[in-house]
């Protein structure tokens, strides 16, 4: 869908609507206002890229402003981390600027308040504050010290900020209504006593600003137009413009806060103290543990900025809770890299196979096409020998009909080389196999329904690929009142394999992305060297994980359907109907839709498929279906032949743009 056709999501109509109503466009100005506790997490790149896109959008200014007002959990540590992760992402900021930038611009407006007898010192204890305070059905009660002279709070607070009192014993609270329904607009605390080294103003302050007092006042300093911020912060809102109302100019633009919906992914946490959590008790390895839904963990994976940006975009910007299935976000990875990974051969499993009617000691270079999405990516050359390796999973002695790798007395492609036949097995005192004893036929133009990838034992290099699962085994791991979501952890989550792969990556370089053929998306670690090469798996071809959650989902439905009874429909009729309405769906659904007829395509056989090959031209959704269906056989291994080639070619001819993009994948 263009950018013309988008329909405006309700941020982008309360700023039409502004400008409507007379604000210059020249007014508009945005910000990311990041805590430096922490490292940006797939939550924050939401947050990021609302903030940045409207920037984008109405070529407006978006500032890059740290919220550095609680030194006890700030490090520039942070600071640095978060910087290159929003400049990673692709965004640029106007303007780096810390709340600390303003601290003695809080400090003398909160001295006005003292002086209108809007603000007050406070010397109770926490507990005796929070009784006085009420519940959200109960009013509260003012407390002994609401009504001190002016006088006396400002001495006070002037003590307070120099350091004359411990941390707890006063702090500065606005005076508002003890009996106001909003809990938020009960007295709250303005500063408090924290005697910590800050990152930038050292121990130049022993007050420190709270979020809320610091939050729109800085906004108002920086001119910020529209305060976007997380649904949680929606009660705030009424203490936001409490506070503006307090020190706004007339003639000056006045802050606007909105909330959106944050994300909530499925299969995973976002809170900061859970995740320093699996950093502090070594269920992860830190920060960017590839695990981890962090911006340096999903970049250490193998995530791209644009394959980040493109699953924020699809999620869209929406004013309630929801929980997105993490199968999207790998859905978008899976959608980048297949255009820009160059395809390599590499094997996990590896059993010796051995072409036993190919001479000894010969070896040839077999030219390998990059990527077939790619017309730009070229060509390379790859070794073959008499004695390669090929996947376990990949050889049978005896399988069946719809088993279309390697079996005794069957025939398969090997990629980019000759067909062979295996003719018999040598094994070990066990019973396993320890060689696979082949033919080769220079006959390549045989039609055989198998294709599998393979190395050269003799040019193959070591290499360790550490294949990662899902961190949380509970798609909702926070979700359960009587279980920690610890209790949850995958003890499975990371595989450590020594595999081989062609020697075209000898000189691969950190954070360098490839497709192991038939088997996933991968890029290069930070642990890897020229002598030892680490790769990270980033996701699979398909989505594993559909299968396995089935089960869990059926129980939940087994009931009904035991009343029913009712046969249970083929995959190619589910797959039908889903394509019948494929182009009137909107983006986001048209996704996870690709998503259902790519996981049940596995389950489709050609024959089955082939007979949709004459759809009608006007039944556009069916024939985009078909294509996704046919891209998965092919990449099972389904080899190519006239009926496929021919249409392709149609879809590639055809008006819809959609059906084109799709076939273009595969052609």
């Amino acid at each position: 869908m263009s950018e013309e056709n988008k329909p405006l999501n309700f941020i982008e109509q309360i700023i039409e609507e502004d400008l409507a109503k007379g604000m210059s466009k020249n007014d508009l100005r945005f910000r990311f206002p990041p805590e430096p506790n922490g490292y940006l997490h797939i939550g924050h790149i939401k947050a990021i890229g609302i903030s940045f896109g409207l920037g984008e959008k109405y070529n407006a200014p978006v500032n890059l402003r740290f919220d550095d007002t609680n030194p006890a959990k700030e490090e520039q540590e942070y600071v640095d981390a978060i910087k290159k992760d929003v400049a990673w992402l692709g965004y640029t900021w106007d303007k780096e600027l810390y709340s600390s930038d303003y601290f003695q611009q809080l400090y003398d407006w909160a001295v006005c308040l003292i002086k209108e007898g809007k603000a007050y010192v406070d010397s109770q204890s926490s507990d005796a504050m929070a009784e006085q305070k009420g519940t959200p059905t109960q009013p509260g009660i003012d407390g002994p010290n609401r009504n001190r002279s002016v006088a006396e709070n400002l001495d006070l607070f002037e003590r307070m900020k120099a350091g004359e009192f411990n941390a707890g014993e006063h702090i500065l609270r606005a005076k508002i209504d003890m009996q106001h329904p909003n809990m938020l607009m009960r007295d709250p605390i303005i500063y408090r006593v924290l005697k910590k080294q800050h990152h930038r103003t050292g121990n130049d302050w022993c007050v420190y600003p709270m979020y809320d007092w610091t939050h729109g006042e800085s906004d108002y300093i920086e001119q910020i137009s529209h305060s976007l911020c997380s649904l949680e912060f929606k009660p705030h809102r009424e203490l936001y413009d409490w506070f503006l109302d307090q020190v706004v100019e007339h003639g000056k633009l006045r802050p606007k806060q909105r909330e959106f919906a944050r994300l909530n992914l499925s299969y995973t946490i976002m809170s900061k103290r859970k995740l320093l959590q699996l950093v502090e008790d070594k269920v992860v390895k830190g920060w960017d543990d590839p695990r981890m839904p962090t911006v340096s963990g999903l970049r250490r994976r193998g995530y791209t900025p644009a394959s980040l940006r493109k699953f924020v975009e699809t999620v869209g910007v929406a004013k309630r809770e929801n929980v997105i299935d993490v199968s999207l976000l790998e859905f978008c990875i899976r959608e980048d890299l297949n255009k820009s990974a160059p395809r390599i051969m590499a094997v996990l499993d590896p059993v010796k196979l051995v072409i036993t009617n190919y001479p000894e000691g010969k070896e040839e270079w077999l030219e390998a096409e990059n990527n077939q999405e790619d017309e730009n990516a070229g060509f390379r050359k790859v070794p073959f020998s008499r004695t390669l390796y090929i996947e376990k999973d990949d050889f049978k002695e005896e399988a069946g009909n719809k088993f279309f790798r390697l079996k005794l007395g069957g025939e398969v492609r090997l990629k980019n080389a000759y067909i062979i036949k295996a003719d018999s097995v040598v094994k070990d005192s066990k019973g396993n196999i320890t060689e696979i004893h082949c033919t080769y036929s220079e006959d390549t133009s045989k039609k055989v329904k198998g294709t599998l990838h393979w190395v050269s034992i003799k040019h193959a290099i070591k290499a360790e690929v550490r294949e990662y699962d899902r961190l949380f085994m509970e798609e909702a791991p926070e979700s359960h009142p009587n279980k920690d979501y610890m209790d949850f952890i995958n003890p499975n989550s990371l595989k450590i394999i020594e595999a081989f792969v062609e020697p075209s990556l000898k000189n691969a370089k950190k954070g360098d992305h490839f497709q192991f053929q038939r088997l996933g998306y991968f890029n290069v670690d930070d642990d890897s060297t020229s002598e030892a090469l680490v790769f990270n798996k980033t996701v699979g071809l398909r989505d594993t994980w559909t299968k396995q959650s089935a089960p869990k989902q059926n129980e939940a439905t087994n009931q009904q359907n035991n009343t029913n009874m009712q046969p249970k429909r083929k995959a190619i009729d589910v797959i039908q109907q889903l394509g019948k309405k494929y182009t009137n769906l909107p983006e986001a659904k048209q996704v996870k839709t690709k998503a259902d007829i790519q996981e049940l395509a596995k389950t489709v056989s050609y024959d089955e498929l082939q007979p949709l090959f004459n759809t009608a031209a006007k039944k556009v959704g069916t024939r985009i279906a078909v294509i996704l269906v046919l891209g998965v056989l092919l990449n099972q291994g389904q080899e190519r032949n006239e009926d496929i080639n021919e249409f392709i070619d149609k879809a590639l001819d055809d008006k819809n743009e959609l059906l084109v993009a799709e076939a273009g994948l595969i052609k």
